[in-house]
């Protein structure tokens, strides 16, 4: 009788799985579903976001710069953009790593690869924060 069998486990003993990683829901990248699920929820409140920010951008058209400071200087409306901007953004770099890590196959390619995703993520996130805060601001 088997470790399996004597505890009622459903996962049969030819299982690829190691012990460690039925235990603790592994796959093979070692990191579990996380991001996944920071995926999928970024694209939820992208999306729902993306009416607010079409409705904002269409107020700005037209305008000039002292007319949309006007406009983001409301606190809701810079609340909303500045959530748009960190949602977005972090969904880009999570989406991006994925492809990254299932096409790039040299490991150090891969790593750089990485790093240059998480940097351009960061600083697109940056800039537009920055930019919607000195707007806001009136500065």
């Amino acid at each position: 009788m088997s470790i399996h069998e004597s505890h009622g486990s459903p996962h049969k003993a030819s299982s690829m799985r190691t012990p460690l990683g039925r235990v603790r829901h592994l796959g093979a990248s070692h990191s579990g579903t996380g991001d996944f699920w920071r995926q999928r929820i970024t694209a939820v409140a992208t999306t729902l976001l993306i009416v607010p920010v079409i409705v904002v951008v269409m107020m700005l058209l037209g305008r000039n710069q002292a007319g949309a400071a006007q406009i983001l200087g409301s606190p809701p409306i810079a609340i909303i953009m500045l959530l748009f901007i960190i949602a977005s953004s972090w969904h880009m770099k999570i989406g991006m790593q994925v492809v990254i890590e299932d096409y790039v196959h040299g490991e150090k390619l891969k790593l750089a690869a990485v790093m240059a995703n998480n940097f351009f993520s960061f600083a697109v996130a940056l800039a537009s924060i920055y930019a919607i805060l000195k707007l806001s601001s009136g500065v």
